[in-house]
């Protein structure tokens, strides 16, 4: 028995194919023609369902490159501390944790994300005594924006015994080990309330566009249970929900160590991901080569939390395995430290099997030439979040504040990246930056470096495409929409003036980077309203529609 037929009609269908095609059918969750308004009026009684677009565009659904559905569930349900949320100052945030603590109860945790105190005129995060009167005396658990450090309150830290672990100050500030344990301990939740987290969630990533996302648990962010439900949840379009491609970061020594995680957690991509090589720049927990130039210590370097030697033996045990291996690395000492790593892996297996893995890379703020040599000398990906560089780039931004505005110039370096054929794709690294892909491709687009920006088709492509091919997923044709690949699309609405478009017909504003023979993409900029989903689409499935 076929499945549903739908056809667009009236539209801008983004498609290399055809890049002045106006009309697409859908049957059984497969693209099966792309072409012209005119040509599509005989498939009329082919198709189930007909959607008159109207001038919007139709496009290859997002990929969200690096995301912890678990986090962003919890940020959803918790204290949004963020500008974005309207919290623009430290005395806006006692309030709104006064707020949730006043409804919680009293053997809650509250739980509070997104704060960054440079965005806040008092420029200093809150202090464990400011917590206490807030909430009332409850425990609170306040994390910063890149959840690598937090503030909690007294009640929390005894809890948690807090004071006994490195990284605890009296402040109530908490890094290191002793973040580690107070966010276990805040984020103990039952199975059935996880479940409840998950669903709005990957709904969210949905509204966005988003048709897939590749989560990137780790024991520190979720369990091996927590993968496994959020795998069988998305397995099958038929769910309603994105597709998720599995990561888990456990550091293995052995393949027998790999094999046995590989077990345990049917359908994983790779055993990559969260797997911290260090930490982030705005908690001073990523390792340096020069000391922070802010902070109390200014002898400080970071936390180097693996070594070249582990690096070398995690990679050589998932590559025997059969299966992909990764690390998240933002500091120039880890990575250092990955390109020993890297190394080492050769010299015991060979370039080949290191080069056969694909293994890939979360973050990566500095690439040297060393580094970009051998990421591309060993066939590394990268999974790359350009809204980092929007929200503290900059010579005023945090990363200036903490390394230095020289060192900071180099960070990011998208230009460099896609211009030596290193793979990449584009995430949020959501809950950190909020799933919002026009908005990452936007950043692409306007690195501080005019050196380093790249094109808004470079980009999209990097955010749509390169999200499939760094998980080995390319070859199914996910990511470009052409006769034969599955139909995974988003349709945008754009608020922009009316343009004359290809071979003299009228449509939306859809002009960003428009070359004859190219299919057109939106007009983006600081002042551009960014397009406006009204439909995501995975297999034929919509997983979010404002047609009906």
């Amino acid at each position: 028995e076929r499945g549903i037929r739908d056809r667009y009609r009236g539209g801008v269908i983004h498609s290399p194919a055809d890049p002045f095609a106006e009309a697409l059918l859908v049957d059984d969750g497969v693209i099966a023609w792309i072409g012209a308004d005119d040509t599509a009026d005989g498939l009329a009684a082919r198709a189930d369902r007909v959607i008159d677009l109207d001038g919007a565009l139709v496009a290859p659904g997002f990929v969200d490159a690096h995301v912890h559905l678990f986090e962003v569930g919890l940020a959803l349900a918790g204290v949004d501390l963020s500008a974005s949320a309207g919290v623009t100052s430290l005395a806006a945030a006692l309030d709104a944790v006064a707020k949730a603590a006043a409804g919680a109860h009293e053997d809650d945790v509250v739980l509070a994300f997104g704060w960054d105190e440079r965005s806040w005129p008092e420029g200093r995060p809150p202090t464990r005594e400011e917590l206490d009167a807030a909430a009332g005396g409850r425990a609170v658990y306040a994390a910063r924006v890149d959840v690598h450090s937090a503030v909690v309150s007294t009640t929390l830290a005894r809890r948690c015994a807090l004071e006994t672990r490195p990284g605890w100050d009296e402040s109530g500030w908490v890094a290191g080990e002793a973040h580690h344990v107070a966010r276990d301990v805040a984020r103990a939740v039952s199975p059935a309330r996880r479940t409840d987290l998950y669903r709005p969630a990957v709904r969210a990533a949905a509204e966005q566009g988003v048709v897939s996302g590749h989560e990137r648990s780790a024991p520190h962010i979720d369990t091996r249970a927590g993968l496994r439900e959020i795998l069988a949840l998305t397995s099958d379009a038929s769910s309603g929900l994105p597709h998720v491609v599995g990561y888990r970061g456990e550091l293995c020594a052995t393949a027998d160590d790999a094999r046995a995680l590989l077990a345990d957690v049917p359908g994983l991509a790779g055993i990559a991901g969260d797997l911290n090589v260090d930490g982030s720049i705005g908690s001073r927990t990523a390792a340096m080569r020069l000391p922070y130039q802010d902070g109390p210590d200014r002898g400080d370097r970071g936390n180097l939390y693996l070594t070249a030697e582990q690096i070398a033996d995690h990679l050589s045990a998932v590559a025997a395995a059969g299966t992909q291996g990764g690390f998240h690395v933002i500091g120039d000492r880890a990575m250092d430290e990955l390109v020993l790593g890297l190394g080492l892996a050769a010299e015991a297996h060979g370039q080949g099997a290191v080069r056969a893995a694909r293994h890939r890379v979360e973050h990566a703020l500095f690439v040297d030439a060393t580094a970009l040599a051998t990421l591309l000398l060993y066939g590394v990906s990268l999974s790359i979040q350009p809204a980092f560089d929007a929200a503290w780039g900059g010579p005023d931004g945090m990363y200036a504040a903490r390394v230095g505005a020289m060192r900071a110039q180099g960070l990011s370096p998208f230009a460099d990246l896609a211009g030596a054929g290193v793979p990449l794709a584009l995430g949020s690294d959501a809950p950190v930056t909020r799933i919002d892909p026009w908005a990452g491709v936007l950043a692409a687009m306007s690195h501080v470096d005019p050196d380093q920006q790249i094109s808004a088709r470079a980009a999209f492509r990097a955010h749509t495409r390169g999200g499939w091919r760094i998980a080995g997923l390319d070859h199914t044709g996910a990511g470009q929409l052409r006769v034969g690949a599955p139909a995974h699309l988003a349709v945008w609405r754009g608020e922009h003036l009316v343009v004359q478009g290809a071979l003299g017909r009228t449509t939306s504003s859809w002009s960003t980077d428009a070359r004859a023979g190219q299919p057109l993409l939106p007009e983006l900029g600081p002042d551009v309203p960014r397009p406006r989903c009204l439909q995501t689409v995975r297999a034929g499935v919509p997983l979010f529609d404002t047609f009906v």
